[in-house]
């Protein structure tokens, strides 16, 4: 085989590489570039983040789905994930970007029994 034809193979790989991808590829790459610490993103570095970022979704909708409440109705809710987050050692950082819903009146009791607290 000559060098070109490897080449070619390479671009053909990528090419189907990048139809095994669910996520935009140009959203990742505007989320990378939003960090200042970033001057240029290399095609494979953005494919390998865009499917690694897609991975790890899943793997986050798997075990909230398994955990879940909504197995009988075959649904996943925000509920689901969030106690993935709050429960899980490896979503555990997600805690803040997936908090557990309170009502109103819950966070204001809870905000008034600090207070009395720190009235003691």
């Amino acid at each position: 085989m000559s060098g070109n034809n490897v080449g070619e193979k390479v671009d053909a790989s990528n090419t189907l590489n990048s139809k095994n991808i669910s996520l935009p590829m140009s959203r990742v790459k505007l989320i990378m570039k939003s960090s200042p610490d970033v001057s240029s993103i290399n095609q494979d570095a953005l494919f390998l983040t865009t499917k690694a970022t897609e991975l790890f979704v899943q793997y986050l909708a798997q075990c909230s789905y398994k955990n879940g409440s909504g197995k009988e109705k075959n649904t996943l809710a925000y509920s689901d994930l969030a106690n993935a987050a709050e429960e899980s050692e490896t979503f555990q950082f997600l805690t803040d970007i997936l908090p557990k819903k309170i009502l109103a009146r819950d966070y204001l009791r809870s905000l008034e029994e600090r207070r009395e607290e720190g009235d003691d």
